[in-house]
Parts: C-alpha cells; sequence; structure tokens
C-alpha cells in the first residue's frame, strides 16, 4: 500500500522540526513523489548529508512502501 504525502511530510517533520516541506504526487499514484525539504539545519551539510538525513527520517521505508522519491534539499536564504 503507498504512503499518503501528508504521511511522508509528517514523518520528515518529527525528524527534522524546522523543516518546510512540499510533497508532490508526480505521476498521480501514490507512489512517486518528489520532495523539497529547506531547513536550517542542513546548513554547513554536504547535500549527500542533507539527503541522508531526509532518508533517514523516513526510517527504511524508501524502496518498500515509498517506491520513489524525487528529493531536493536546501537551505533558507
Amino acid at each position: 500500500m503507498p504512503m499518503a504525502s501528508d504521511e511522508i511530510a509528517d514523518m520528515i517533520r518529527a525528524a527534522i522540526p524546522d523543516a518546510q516541506v512540499e510533497i508532490t504526487d508526480l505521476a498521480g499514484d501514490g507512489d512517486h513523489y518528489a520532495a523539497r525539504v529547506v531547513s536550517e539545519s542542513f546548513r554547513g551539510l554536504t547535500r549527500v548529508a542533507q539527503q541522508r538525513a531526509v532518508y533517514a527520517a523516513l526510517g527504511g521505508r524508501m524502496g518498500g512502501v515509498l517506491h520513489a522519491l524525487q528529493l531536493t534539499t536546501a537551505v533558507p536564504n
């Protein structure tokens, strides 16, 4: 069963409380999402480290319940 976009956003915000999270269902199937996550906690981290933090927030659901996630991370302007 696919994950709901709200569930993805909630999991990210639970692990990264200051995150601004935008989720887009790319295919309309609840299985292929794009996420933009902006957080001050990313400042000074490499893009890889930022993305690892987001994947860690999803608790191993990538490749299982959450089939595909196009991820963009950033720090606030």
